[in-house]
């Protein structure tokens, strides 16, 4: 069954009210018609059986048992790559199941993002939520630098990636940690950390691992990061 996620605000006791641009995804883009349904998720677990109204901007809502996430619960903090390649992070680490993005400005940060960005990307990861059938959104917060990201609250496991060194691997690592505990991975921009910065990472208590042999670039790293880390602690 084809999946919409709604706000809050939409419902209304067993009553949804459909966007002109949900209506327009329904009735024109999947060609559903009066009676047929699709199912509604508010994006935080709950979920319903929508039916299509007479009235094109309403549906009829029956609840379904809350839906709860299975997986680690998996923090990236990603450097921004250049370009819209962020656009793309987005979507994939949302597929395979990641719980918050969170960008990063870095001193080798090329890409200086417009406020006007994280909309973009909440649309993506809804969009990307919908076609996977996960049950809750990502929480995608606003780009912080390294340093204030690091001045605040952060998961108890702190996973750093590195290019060059001899760091463990993170599936190694992953498979020897606790699956219950939160966890954040942190990947660098184009060129990499600076020393500074790996050197504060340090300090906060991040643990260098490695993501192999070979230098990904900064799309790259994360997807591999979530898969690698996803791998070894789910279990």
């Amino acid at each position: 069954m084809q999946r919409l996620i709604v706000q809050p605000s939409q419902i209304q006791g067993n009553h949804l009210t459909l966007t002109a641009d949900q209506q327009h995804y329904l009735y024109r883009v999947l060609r559903l018609a009066t009676g047929d349904g699709f199912l509604a998720l508010d994006g935080h677990g709950q979920q319903w059986v929508a039916t299509l109204g007479k009235s094109p901007e309403l549906a009829h809502l029956d609840s379904l048992e809350s839906a709860i996430s299975i997986l680690p619960n998996v923090t990236l903090a990603i450097a921004l790559p250049k370009g819209s390649g962020f656009d793309d992070v987005v979507r994939q680490t949302t597929e395979l199941g990641v719980a918050t993005l969170q960008p990063l400005i870095t001193q080798r940060t090329l890409h200086q993002p417009n406020p006007k960005k994280l909309d973009r990307w909440q649309r993506i990861a809804a969009e990307a939520t919908e076609q996977c059938e996960r049950p809750q959104l990502p929480s995608l917060s606003p780009p912080k630098t390294w340093a204030n990201y690091l001045r605040q609250d952060l998961p108890p496991q702190r996973w750093i990636c590195l290019a060059r060194g001899d760091s463990q691997p993170l599936l190694t690592i992953a498979q020897a940690s606790d699956p219950n505990l939160d966890t954040v991975i942190a990947t660098g921009p184009e060129g990499g950390w600076t020393d500074s910065e790996i050197e504060a990472a340090l300090a906060a208590g991040f643990q260098p691992v490695s993501l192999g042999p070979t230098v990904l670039r900064a799309v790259t790293a994360p997807i591999v990061a979530l898969s690698l880390a996803l791998a070894g602690l789910s279990r």
